[in-house]
């Protein structure tokens, strides 16, 4: 199993988050993203959009399955990577880095505290 980053929170549903400031960069997980399989395409559909703790966000479809992906924090969305539209395999390459999925404006940074953090995530997976 690959390293799990220390400095990011972590869902259950195997989604990662990392805030600076009060923008939150959020992925999915390498566990998340070797589980699914070669990711072939990622719908988001909630640019702009305030959504609330743990509600769905997108989907992220692979050759395996299509799965639902939920927002680790409340707040609004502000930005999705581009590159994903024509490279959706970045997750699976880079999951932390180029194959982030979405920005969101924090609303509450109180909601950390539901998060897992990175021995708390090894131990469910």
């Amino acid at each position: 199993m690959s390293e799990i980053p220390k400095s990011l929170k972590y869902s259950k549903d195997h989604e990662w988050i990392n805030i600076e400031g009060n923008i939150a960069t959020i992925g999915i997980t390498q566990h998340a993203a070797e589980s699914l399989g070669d990711i072939v395409y990622v719908d988001i559909n909630s640019i702009d959009k305030e959504l609330k703790q743990f509600d769905k966000f997108g989907e992220i479809e692979s050759v395996k399955a299509v799965s639902d992906l939920y927002v680790p924090i409340s707040g609004k969305v502000v930005e999705t990577n581009q590159n994903l539209e024509c490279n959706p395999e970045f997750v699976n390459d880079d999951c932390y880095d180029k194959g982030w999925i979405i920005k969101v404006q924090v609303n509450d940074s109180e909601e950390l505290s539901n998060l897992l953090d990175a021995t708390e995530y090894e131990k469910i997976i």
